[in-house]
């Protein structure tokens, strides 16, 4: 049974930092692309950063170049992604996913998800 559960959201003012977590169970995480899709307000589901299951290669947003950074712990089957400098527009809910092969990049595409995160940027 593959589950895929996050944590680590929560309100944080501008230029604060967070770190979400993703625990991951019921299939090897190294095997799989793992990755962050979120979903702001009257807003579509977009990517926001992922790893590549073949070569451990990863993806960021132009928005969030720099800022944020993927990373996973393979030992503890879990996925992390530390956000600094957040901005308001950033508010969103966040969303782990997991794929077989490679990253997706749109949410048609994405074969896992997890129930999502708040994260909410105000001051």
């Amino acid at each position: 049974q593959v589950q895929l559960v996050e944590s680590g959201g929560g309100l944080v003012q501008p230029g604060g930092s967070l770190r979400l977590s993703c625990a991951a169970s019921g299939f090897t995480l190294q095997y799989y692309a793992i990755g962050w899709f979120r979903q702001a307000p009257g807003k579509e589901r977009e990517v926001v950063s992922c790893i590549a299951g073949s070569d451990g290669s990863s993806y960021y947003a132009d928005s969030v170049k720099g800022r944020f950074t993927i990373s996973r712990d393979n030992a503890k089957n879990t996925l992390y992604l530390q956000m600094n400098s957040l901005k308001p527009e950033n508010t969103a809910v966040y969303y782990c996913t997991a794929d077989r092969w490679s990253c997706r990049y749109t949410p048609e595409e994405v074969e896992y998800w997890g129930q999502g995160t708040q994260v909410t940027v105000a001051s």
